[in-house]
């Protein structure tokens, strides 16, 4: 099955940090990834990454700003 295939089905995963990726849903899951329960063609998924993912700033630099903010 080709990743681009029309007729692949993705899964939308995230990893610790918070960042979204697409996977192809015939291979397993990395290490340090998990699957959101998001999962279609990748069209759809890419729309729901970029409905979700509203702020690209990995979890880790989100917590350090707002500890210096409160600072």
């Amino acid at each position: 099955m080709a990743i681009d295939d029309s007729e692949t089905t993705f899964l939308v995963v995230i990893n610790g940090e918070e960042q979204y990726a697409i996977w192809p849903a015939f291979r397993p899951v990395p290490e340090g990834w998990t699957a959101t329960g998001f999962s279609g063609p990748k069209d759809a998924c890419l729309a729901h990454v970029d409905e979700v993912w509203t702020d690209m700033r990995p979890a880790s630099l989100r917590r350090a700003l707002a500890a210096d903010a409160r600072a």
